[in-house]
């Protein structure tokens, strides 16, 4: 059964920086496009990030050049390095899979439970 785990969100001060992981179960998620979306109380839910399973990224313009998505295929897990963090980044950060039968994703197929990620001012 495929199943989606985030861990490593939590508080940290602005300009800070944390690493999300997300850990995949399956081989057949090696290759999906794997995402990082957030969304914040009263929000929308944003995609913030995705990689294929060949390494393209996309990012939304408010992270460019502060947060990283990366991937082990070997270890099946997806990571969202994030730097120089804002208050504005607090959100629930999900992981998501989308089978690569299109490029970018319709949608997304397979979702993580989130993690919190809170930043302080």
């Amino acid at each position: 059964q495929v199943q989606l785990v985030e861990s490593g969100g939590g508080l940290v001060q602005a300009g800070g920086s944390l690493r999300l992981s997300c850990a995949a179960s399956g081989r057949i998620l090696s290759i999906y496009t794997m995402a990082w979306y957030r969304q914040a109380p009263g929000k929308q839910r944003e995609l913030v990030a995705s990689v294929t399973r060949g390494g393209n990224t996309d990012y939304v313009d408010s992270v460019k050049g502060r947060f990283t998505i990366s991937r082990d295929n070997a270890k099946n897990t997806l990571y969202l390095q994030m730097n120089s963090l804002k208050p504005e980044d607090t959100s629930v950060y999900y992981c998501a899979a989308a089978p690569p039968i299109r490029y970018p994703p319709h949608s997304y197929d397979y979702w993580g439970q989130g993690t919190q990620v809170t930043v302080s001012s």
